[in-house]
């Protein structure tokens, strides 16, 4: 299912401008494991689909330089020193090997296009795959969990097979809209966050909130959506505390991978 991307090559390295870090630098490290601890961490819930889907994040201070997994590798596999760094026009900067076709053409024309997008998380994780097959709007806001993400959703319903090249890249970027949560039909999610903790937040809660769906749906009753006024409600409340909350769960996932599984960091 995955593709190479042949034309990625190796580049030389990236001098950094004014107010730049070196691209070995303890904010780039950290912002390394950052990312690599959300990898570790979506394998062990079953967010991964073997060496196929993939999360980036804009490098620290640069605004045309972003983190990637290389191709080849499976999420639990992944190290802080794995992650590649690559630019928009398909040169790794930094790292051994090279994306997978499609994560260089969905995540960098998404990074570039959406400049709010510091962050993109790509999965076919199954729960919320699964609703992205189905008939009318994938995300019925029902539950609690699902309020989480009230007007912040947007549905992809042009599936067009593999983006192997930049317009279909720019038409997923373009379909994205102003929403943090894209369902693409018939292929998967991706979640645009400011940041690896927001980004990671939602993705964790999103396939929850699909699954808890899921499980209503199987019941073969209706699912009644809450009050529009009530999620309207919900939503501005729980966005409030979403910040922090974020934070403090990577800060969670991260102390349970320190002792479990501390090969993340290297």
């Amino acid at each position: 299912m995955a593709h190479s991307l042949k034309a990625v090559a190796a580049s030389p390295a990236h001098a950094p401008g004014p107010n730049q870090p070196d691209l070995d630098a303890a904010i780039v490290w950290e912002a390394r494991r950052e990312l690599a601890a959300t990898f570790r961490m979506a394998a062990r819930y079953g967010f991964e689909e073997g060496i196929c889907n993939h999360f980036s994040a804009l490098v620290p201070g640069y605004d045309d330089l972003f983190l990637v997994n290389p191709y080849g590798w499976a999420f639990r596999e992944l190290t802080a020193s794995h992650l590649l760094i690559c630019d928009f026009h398909g040169n790794v900067v930094a790292g051994e090997g090279q994306p997978e076709a499609t994560a260089f053409y969905i995540h960098a024309r998404v990074h570039k296009n959406l400049p709010r997008a510091k962050v993109a998380f790509h999965t076919h994780m199954p729960y919320a795959t699964a609703l992205s097959m189905t008939e009318g709007e994938p995300l019925i806001f029902a539950g609690q969990t699902a309020l989480k993400f009230y007007g912040r959703t947007a549905f992809d319903r042009d599936y067009n097979g593999l983006a192997l090249d930049e317009s279909e890249g720019d038409r997923i970027a373009a379909a994205v809209g102003d929403a943090d949560i894209v369902f693409m039909k018939s292929h998967g999610v991706m979640v645009l966050a400011p940041n690896v903790a927001e980004a990671w937040d939602d993705l964790y809660y999103l396939e929850r909130a699909c699954q808890v769906q899921a499980i209503a749906l199987a019941t073969g009753r209706t699912v009644l959506p809450v009050k529009r006024e009530i999620a309207e409600a919900a939503a501005r409340q729980m966005r409030e505390g979403d910040p922090e909350s974020a934070r403090l769960h990577l800060a969670s996932i991260r102390r349970q991978l320190d002792v479990e599984e501390p090969a993340y960091r290297d």
